[in-house]
């Protein structure tokens, strides 16, 4: 029991620590305030030619190959030279390839510093919305590095429902399962590795950013994540989002059963004629969630200082976009 305990404890405490990385990105834009610098980057190795590269935004993940690197997300705006610098302490080879996991800023913002020579990939409904660049529901506007830079960085080669990119060991398999952070979610898979970026569809073990203004859904979330799990059979490691470890397979599944227990209460309570603060106001972390590591509102409020009316308004947003879908 006592090292049940404290593995729980890690656990907890590595995804709370997660939040002081993520959180204020996902609220404003403002609110990223490291330096854009090589320095500020933390490399983890993944595999022997598989990195993740933390700090500066979403995860990126770099796929050595023989003929070059493959990217997998970009940061920030002006993370894109950090992330060339970065690997040059990895690889003396270019980066040949970027794929993009969806449209928002701290995940495609650092593309315009790539050379054209580089290919961007990205799901269909991605690359549309990566020219407008539309606002986030229940977050932050977003800048529009690509109309600054003449189109520089968006994607030129996309797909809708699966991709192949490579052959033999050095494969990359993207795939599109349906709407759930975004209407665009890509998951990208290196079969020969078993490890999956998952982008911000898993970002962290906390109440999802459902982005109705980009193409997300809630009431869609949780049936696309069983989707994936169902699919994707081959895979061990994911690295997520944002957080700062990989996670498991294992860790998906529980992430699905908690959207849709969200989900189902929100549309329980429209069902039973109650309101939108009703649930707002009642709404807690379920206790069995809590043990596998979701905060509470009062530790992210410690951790991060982002206060509780903050948190409060993006739960109303995501119960708001829930309500609506629910007819």
């Amino acid at each position: 029991m006592e090292v049940n305990t404290v593995e729980s404890n890690m656990k907890r405490g590595l995804v709370l620590g997660a939040l002081v990385v993520v959180g204020a990105i996902l609220v404003a834009v403002g609110a990223a305030r490291q330096t854009p610098s090589a320095a500020a980057i933390q490399v983890d190795k993944v595999r022997d030619n598989l990195y993740v590269l933390r700090g500066g935004g979403g995860n990126t993940a770099a796929f050595i190959t023989a003929n070059g690197v493959a990217l997998v997300d970009t940061k920030l705006p002006g993370w894109g030279k950090p992330i060339l610098e970065k690997l040059k302490e990895i690889t003396e080879k270019p980066v040949t390839t970027i794929i993009n996991t969806h449209t928002h800023f701290d995940h495609v913002g650092g593309n315009v510093e790539f050379p054209a020579t580089v290919e961007v990939v990205t799901q269909e409904n991605t690359a549309k919305l990566m020219r407008e660049m539309r606002p986030v529901t229940g977050g932050p506007e977003q800048p529009n590095v690509f109309k600054d830079k003449n189109g520089l960085g968006l994607p030129k080669r996309t797909f809708k429902d699966r991709m192949t990119l490579g052959s033999g060991d050095e494969r990359i398999e993207l795939y599109h399962f349906g709407p759930a952070h975004t209407g665009g979610d890509a998951w990208v898979v290196f079969p020969a590795l078993r490890v999956l970026h998952s982008g911000d569809a898993f970002a962290l073990k906390i109440v999802p950013l459902i982005d109705a203004n980009n193409g997300g859904s809630g009431v869609e979330y949780p049936k696309t994540i069983a989707k994936t799990v169902a699919a994707l059979k081959n895979v061990d490691t994911i690295i997520t989002g944002h957080n700062p470890t990989t996670l498991t397979m294992a860790d998906l599944k529980t992430y699905g059963d908690f959207t849709r227990e969200f989900v189902q209460t929100v549309q329980a309570a429209k069902k039973a004629g109650r309101t939108i603060d009703d649930v707002v106001n009642s709404w807690k972390i379920p206790e069995r969630f809590q043990k596998e590591g979701y905060p509470t509102p009062e530790e992210i409020q410690q951790l991060i200082r982002q206060p509780l009316a903050a948190q409060t308004a993006r739960l109303r947003s995501n119960v708001e976009v829930v309500w609506n879908e629910t007819k």
